[in-house]
């Protein structure tokens, strides 16, 4: 019976020595897996938080794009509009009455008496002014001019374009910014 009982507590160490063993290394594994799971967690948290920042730094670049893009169409449509009316505007003083337009030549000459005493006139073939209606001293159809006048001294040295396209343009030229200014703040 001696073997018996050596053998059964040889046994029963061996027995809790492997369940010893077993533990600690269940201990271990639940450790390892612990670390694991807490660097898992960490590096989730992590990963989503990039991903958070990379959304919202993404929505915010598409907001920016679809702003940038509105402006850019808006700009567009001012631009265009701008550009009308500078259109009709030379429309409408182009296509003026003739009794209009004599009224505004005369003015044009009257303008320049200081520069050029008795200027030669330039105008539209669509025109049908005299000299004696201007008064000027002489009249030349240009086929270049759509309306206005270009008054030149006798001697041809001096010249003073009053072309309603220079006109207009040097007007606005001159006014854009202010024009700009109230539509494009």
């Amino acid at each position: 019976m001696a073997l018996a009982s050596v053998t059964q507590e040889i046994t029963a160490a061996a027995a809790a020595k492997a369940k010893a063993i077993m533990d600690e290394a269940n201990a271990e594994i639940a450790r390892i897996n612990a670390d694991a799971d807490a660097k898992i967690a960490e590096m989730k948290d992590r990963e989503d938080k990039k991903l958070k920042e990379a959304v919202e730094r993404l929505n915010r670049q598409e907001l920016s794009s679809a702003e940038l893009e509105s402006k850019k169409i808006v700009l567009a449509k001012k631009k265009e509009i701008l550009a009308d009316a500078f259109e009709t505007t030379l429309a409408g003083l182009v296509n003026a009455p003739s009794d209009v337009k004599l009224v505004q030549y005369k003015a044009m000459v009257k303008a320049v008496a200081d520069v050029i005493p008795n200027p030669k006139a330039r105008m539209s073939v669509n025109d049908s002014f005299t000299a004696e209606d201007l008064g000027v001293g002489s009249v030349e159809k240009d086929s270049r001019i759509v309306a206005g006048l270009i008054l030149q001294s006798e001697d041809g040295l001096v010249e003073v374009d009053m072309q309603y396209s220079t006109l207009l343009q040097t007007i606005w030229d001159s006014e854009i910014k202010a024009v700009s200014d109230i539509l494009f703040r």
